[in-house]
């Protein structure tokens, strides 16, 4: 009777925490807004002053759109000095307040501004010029890219002058988090014309500006040379040292900062002769206190990871072939986190190009008459601008675009490979990529993986959980899941640390969506 009574409580405690983690999945969703379509321009600022703010765009109209903590609607504000010439915006949002920084054109001169702005979304300072800029009509008005680090203590807006191909010019603007100016500095970059590109840009809690510099001899589609950029936040010129050294040709090189311990993450996928197979995983791992190379390693893929990559009846030769980095995470202890995805297109008369789908869409290289380089990489969080014009990144009705299984390597802090698992799934979408792929969130010492997959023909939102030892946890719908949205995980942000905003489609109208974990 005693042992029948144990199993029975145990049982129950079973079943009640299964219960309890149902129920922490929460959504809330925004109610449509008739201005907002598909086509609206976005960026989830952020959970500021209690509520949720949304910067929205919609052709000549910029605002800011307003939610209470259930996600209901507050306030829209109107951003009026940016309407007709708004070019581009940046936010940095904290607990009380966000600044938004943003460039404004008049006539011929690009005016970086920045403004704070509270809660209710309203400006409680007025606008400050940052910096401007002189440019001929043929240039690209992209002209600032706004970084910030971790601890949001140091924000740097910087520019490129690319006028003379063979050397660029810097001007880089740091500032603490009361954009209180500590530092500005015009440095020169030393080119080989077109034949070298940049990494994305980060910052670190110390103001130091890092990035990767590599070559592309020949026209090479394939990267034979990388460099480490650095610039401290009071030096006025770059530091520039050698990283790759071995004998493999890197492919979309991926850039991670770890505060914690004081390195710099590079990553790539390899292979060792020019469009061959990928063959593994390259890191490098550069010291900032000895301002050397720590450690450098190839991890091979063998037989086990390839099938675990792409199934056991695939061809295991081609199994990383599709697959891109896309996710860098650092633990405290110096061991990583690594999570690469497969994605590729399909067409009729026509297979996947690895090259060409690379190029096409990481590849942020400027027009020749644009003499200013604009970054992407605007931000080292998750932020997304829509294409109003294409509805996400592609209107192919002949392409497929496909995002398929998640690949995740553990590194711990002395090299090792300690385990690599895999979240199998299988997406697809012939008008664009926008709901595909899939969304990360840190929630303690769990990682959340949020995307779609189609189910009974709809799509609908699944999570699963990775834990430390590599273990891989399918959670049942979320609840409160409405069918008849379409959610755009990979254009979330996390906003607390255990919630995110999802963007999603309501019929036509751009919404917005709360989970809460």
């Amino acid at each position: 009777m005693k042992i029948h009574t144990t199993i029975k409580g145990i049982c129950l405690l079973v079943l009640g925490l299964i219960s309890v983690t149902v129920q922490a999945q929460k959504i809330s969703y925004t109610e449509p807004e008739h201005e907002d379509t598909k086509r609206t321009n976005f960026e989830i600022i952020g959970k500021v002053g209690g509520n949720f703010l949304v910067f929205k765009n919609n052709r000549n109209m910029n605002d800011i759109s307003v939610y209470d903590a259930d996600m209901k609607f507050v306030d829209r504000v109107k951003q009026t000095d940016m309407d007709d010439r708004w070019i581009n915006v940046d936010f940095v949002a904290y607990s009380d307040f966000a600044w938004m920084i943003y460039q404004i054109q008049k006539r011929n001169i690009v005016y970086c501004m920045a403004v704070k702005i509270d809660g209710k979304g309203k400006r409680i300072t007025e606008p400050v010029e940052l910096d401007t800029t002189k440019i001929g009509w043929s240039a690209n008005n992209k002209i600032y890219t706004t970084i910030f680090s971790d601890d949001k203590k140091q924000i740097m807006v910087f520019k490129i002058n690319s006028k003379d191909s063979r050397n660029f010019k810097f001007t880089t603007l740091l500032y603490n988090s009361q954009l209180e100016l500590k530092y500005k500095h015009r440095l020169d970059m030393p080119m080989e014309e077109t034949n070298d590109f940049f990494t994305d840009f980060m910052l670190d809690n110390e103001g130091d500006m890092v990035f990767g510099k590599y070559i592309k001899k020949n026209g090479s589609e394939l990267i034979t040379d990388l460099r480490i950029v650095t610039k401290a936040a009071s030096d006025s010129q770059f530091t520039v040292a050698g990283l790759k050294t071995k004998d493999v040709i890197l492919d979309d090189i991926k850039l991670k900062v770890d505060n914690t311990n004081k390195r710099y993450i590079f990553s790539a996928l390899y292979y060792k002769q020019k469009r061959g197979n990928i063959d593994g995983l390259y890191t490098a791992i550069w010291d900032k206190n000895t301002r050397a190379m720590m450690r450098e390693q190839e991890y091979v893929f063998n037989e086990e990871m390839r099938k675990l990559a792409k199934g056991p009846e695939s061809n295991i030769k081609t199994a990383f072939d599709d697959f891109f980095i896309n996710n860098i995470i650092v633990r405290k202890d110096g061991g990583v986190l690594l999570f690469a995805e497969s994605s590729y297109t399909t067409s009729r008369g026509t297979t996947f190009d690895r090259f060409g789908y690379r190029n096409f869409y990481n590849n942020p290289w400027m027009t020749p008459l644009n003499y200013y380089y604009y970054s992407p990489y605007s931000s080292p969080y998750n932020s997304f601008y829509w294409d109003r014009w294409n509805y996400g990144r592609g209107n192919n009705q002949n392409t497929r675009f496909h995002s398929e299984n998640i690949m995740i390597f553990s590194i711990d802090a002395a090299g090792t490979l300690e385990w690599n698992n895999a979240i199998p799934k299988a997406q697809y979408d012939d008008e664009s990529d926008a709901l595909l792929s899939h969304f990360l969130m840190i929630t303690g010492s769990e990682i959340q993986v949020v995307f779609n997959m189609y189910e009974r023909r709809t799509m609908l939102l699944n999570n699963q959980s990775v834990a430390p030892d590599g273990k891989i946890t399918r959670f049942p719908t979320l609840k409160n899941l409405d069918r008849d949205m379409d959610f755009l995980p990979r254009y979330g942000k996390q906003v607390s640390s255990k919630v995110m905003i999802l963007p999603c489609f309501y019929r036509n109208n751009l919404t917005f969506a709360k989970i809460e974990f």
